[in-house]
């Protein structure tokens, strides 16, 4: 019989398993500096290694975490507040989503997260200020090979040591579509094969914020429909949403390797109808091209505790079977 001080141990097991097994992870990250600090929320994307859907895309060898909502203008205003240059996005205000924003500027927010946590950059940007009325100028130097993002295969975009990222196409497309309870795909990324309903704001399941082309304002990033299968809100309309991926037809690795390419955009706007939720539309953009209907979200790799959690479980494991064992001799 099990002695009563192997039940912690059994206990600490189990929870471990149930953590793992039964719920997305889901956690907030802190960002910026004394009253200008700001959370992004992610949910875990797990099922590593899924084949791709009939479009092309959904396959990613390895977990991740999606940003549960767009970012919001309010972000942005408190990273600039806490140090954070040359992004400004200002299409809407407060809690609404951070749009007229160059993918240059986000790849600039996602560089800013990174480095103020005293991490490394993901990506190798340029930023030249211009004169009075015209435009600043970004680029973005290649990595190389060597530092390049190799998960998956090589990403010439993405620095390897990046923790906070542009989601790849892939990436957003899994979070999206993907149904890991049927493991299947589902045409809108509101846990449905079913069109949403139109709603200019709120979370109701099924919902998204879409036929609203006569509406001035756009819902917040965390009143903008109902959820994906994974729990992400609002890649279903709102605003469109820059992924990293350069646009491209005929390939759906991610390798990146032209840095003024068009980037692929996702999600449709509050202004499309439900055909522009659906998994095979897509859209490419200039990059250094702004519109108030475009935003992003952020994605990151796993947290550190989900692993922490597995080691918890292994070794909680293989110390009852030790103690199990000393008891019967």
């Amino acid at each position: 019989m099990m002695n009563a001080r192997h039940w912690p141990l059994v206990a600490a097991v189990l929870f471990t398993a149930f953590s793992l097994t039964s719920r997305p992870f889901a956690h907030a990250d802190t960002f910026g500096t004394s009253g200008n600090e700001f959370t992004i929320d992610f949910v875990n994307i797990g099922n590593a290694g899924i084949a791709a859907d009939t479009t092309g895309y959904g396959a990613v060898p390895y977990e991740y975490r999606m940003g549960k909502y767009e970012i919001s203008q309010d972000a942005i205003d408190k990273a600039t507040a806490s140090g954070m240059a040359n992004v400004t996005a200002g299409a809407w205000t407060n809690n609404r989503p951070a749009a007229d924003i160059y993918w240059y500027e986000a790849a600039a927010f996602v560089n800013w997260l990174n480095t103020s946590t005293g991490r490394t950059a993901a990506y190798n940007l340029t930023f030249s200020p211009a004169g009075p009325g015209l435009n600043d100028i970004w680029s973005m130097q290649l990595w190389s090979s060597e530092q390049a993002w190799t998960a998956g295969g090589t990403n010439l975009y993405r620095n390897k040591d990046a923790y906070y990222f542009l989601p790849s196409e892939n990436e957003w497309y899994k979070a999206a579509y993907y149904n890991p309870a049927g493991s299947n795909y589902f045409l809108y990324p509101t846990d449905s094969d079913e069109a949403p309903v139109a709603v200019a704001s709120g979370t109701n399941a099924g919902t998204a914020v879409i036929d609203q082309l006569f509406v001035n304002e756009i819902a917040a990033v965390d009143d903008a429909g109902g959820l994906s299968s994974y729990g992400t809100m609002g890649q279903g309309g709102n605003v469109w949403e820059w992924t990293e991926s350069a646009f491209d037809e005929s390939a759906f690795d991610d390798t990146n390797s032209a840095s003024s390419a068009f980037r692929a955009i996702r999600g449709g706007a509050s202004y499309n109808s439900e055909e522009g939720l659906r998994s095979s539309s897509r859209g490419s953009i200039d990059p250094t091209i702004w519109d108030s209907h475009i935003g992003f979200r952020v994605a990151s790799v796993p947290e550190p505790s989900t692993y922490a959690l597995v080691l918890l479980g292994a070794g909680a494991m293989y110390v009852w079977r030790r103690r199990k064992g000393s008891d019967k001799s």
